[in-house]
């Protein structure tokens, strides 16, 4: 971990960096609640407005074959259900085939066109880079859904001539300040948000994803661990009180120096 990196609660960080709408992307239902539950509970009770786009139907999911016919709809209603305990009432789904998501154009094209349309202060993503630590992080999906969320924040969703036909539907171009990536290699983090008391709203989340846990004591167990040793970590080591946190890497596209291009 990154022993320089700041901790602050979600509301601090909302503050500090002037985030007011968010849109955030996971590569399938429930990503966003594994890798982020917490802070967008924080940041929704602070008054943020959080939209999900969900990139594929997770259609590849579950466990019961007998009903996986109806997959689709079921992970379609357990992120309705989860995003709404969170405070997050807008989800989106881009409808992809689960586990044939690639970063090409025509799915880049409809992230900058949910940009564009939303207009976030801050995009929250899947990290582009593979952890080989814990391979599961690194879904082929997860990579694929971060690295075409990270090539439209810059340059495509501030180009006007990138994809010309969104100009048509009134798309227009605008600069993306803030980028917040999850699920990448602990050397990146360098934010830590303290979710102490919104733990509990993650657990709440990840439980309506159902049709994905078999086992679902030892999901929470697994859950809280990582986010307590996330805080233990970020924290003073003479803070020994039970505390969570979740880790991600900020990323300042555009800063008040940047110059276009560069």
């Amino acid at each position: 971990m990154n022993p320089d990196a700041p901790l602050m609660t979600p509301a601090e960080a909302a503050e500090r960096f002037g985030w007011r709408r968010v849109l955030a992307f996971g590569a399938h239902p429930d990503d966003l609640d594994f890798g982020a539950a917490a802070t967008v509970a924080g940041l929704s009770r602070a008054g943020v407005e959080v939209t999900y786009c969900v990139m594929t139907d997770g259609d590849a999911g579950g466990f019961d074959a007998h009903t996986h016919d109806t997959i689709i709809e079921r992970r379609h209603q357990e992120q309705r259900d989860a995003a709404a305990h969170l405070g997050v009432s807008d989800v989106e789904f881009m409808g992809e085939r689960d586990g044939y998501l690639e970063p090409n154009h025509r799915v880049q094209s409809q992230v900058v066109a949910l940009m564009r349309r939303h207009r976030p202060d801050l995009v929250i993503g899947m990290h582009p880079e593979r952890d080989w630590t814990r391979l599961q992080r690194s879904h082929p999906d997860h990579l694929a859904a971060g690295e075409a969320v990270v090539r439209a924040s810059y340059p495509a969703v501030e180009n006007p001539f990138a994809y010309p036909e969104l100009l048509d539907q009134g798309l227009e171009p605008f600069h993306l300040r803030w980028l917040l990536l999850f699920g990448g290699p602990h050397i990146h983090h360098n934010l830590f948000l303290d979710v102490t008391g919104h733990e509990q709203d993650k657990l709440a989340a990840l439980r309506h994803h159902l049709s994905q846990h078999p086992d679902v004591a030892r999901m929470e167990e697994f859950v809280l661990g990582t986010m307590s040793e996330l805080h233990r970590g970020a924290a003073a080591p003479t803070d020994e009180s039970v505390r969570y946190a979740e880790a991600f890497h900020l990323v300042e596209v555009n800063a008040a120096d940047t110059i276009s291009g560069f």
